[in-house]
């Protein structure tokens, strides 16, 4: 039932960004000045929430929690049209939602524009490859073993909030609602459009690698 579907991906992407943003907020509370504790105390809790989130949803929604997931999907027909919009829709008001409850958690404003510059190639290069390697990381996971995919995913983000220049976001609706606040998860919102350009490209890159890979002919 599309309702069902739609209220797991609502409930897993608004925790998802709570997890985003509350831990970026809390890493540097307990380490003031240290980003580089910062940045793991973001990349180890956003790993968890993933595994976490994705073996509870993934049976009900498949858990995307992401627009380019989505996407994905619709271009190999696991979901139509219709479905795929309102899950789009429903991510990105779920992750705006998640912003937002965790500036309440931590009694901050509520709407809090994000002044973080995250512009040039190689942030865009690095959101392309970050895109592609969570993307291929799914489809092919699912091949080949699907029960591991928790795990895969939540390995690959956390290994990709650190071998990529941006941090690797991945996910145009949490880059859109990252835009709203100005914590350590926080983007510039005349950046957005950069990175969710590059995201969507590395997915369909992705899309068509697996496409390839899973050619019984390799053609």
């Amino acid at each position: 039932m599309l309702v069902r579907k739609l209220l797991a991906e609502f409930i897993g992407t608004a925790l998802l960004l709570a997890t985003v943003v509350g831990s970026g907020i809390m890493g540097l509370m307990l380490s003031p000045g240290n980003t580089g504790v910062a940045l793991l105390a973001n990349a180890a809790a956003t790993a968890a929430a993933l595994y976490v989130l994705i073996v509870l949803f993934g049976p009900i929604s498949g858990a995307h929690f992401n627009p380019a997931v989505t996407l994905a999907m619709w271009l190999r027909g696991e979901l139509r049209a219709r479905e795929a919009l309102a899950y789009v829709l429903v991510q990105v008001a779920a992750a705006i939602f998640g912003v937002l409850l965790a500036h309440a958690m931590f009694d901050l404003p509520l709407l809090q524009p994000g002044t973080h510059a995250r512009t040039g190639a190689a942030q865009w290069l690095s959101e392309g490859v970050a895109a592609f390697g969570l993307l291929l990381t799914i489809l092919l996971g699912m091949r080949h073993r699907p029960a591991a995919v928790p795990a895969l995913v939540a390995s690959y983000i956390f290994a990709a909030y650190w071998f990529t220049a941006s941090t690797s976001f991945a996910n145009p609706a949490v880059t859109l609602a990252r835009s709203l606040t100005r914590t350590f998860a926080g983007i510039r919102p005349v950046d957005v459009s950069g990175f969710v350009l590059a995201q969507v490209v590395g997915a369909l890159a992705a899309v068509l690698v697996a496409a390839k890979l899973d050619s019984p002919t390799g053609g």
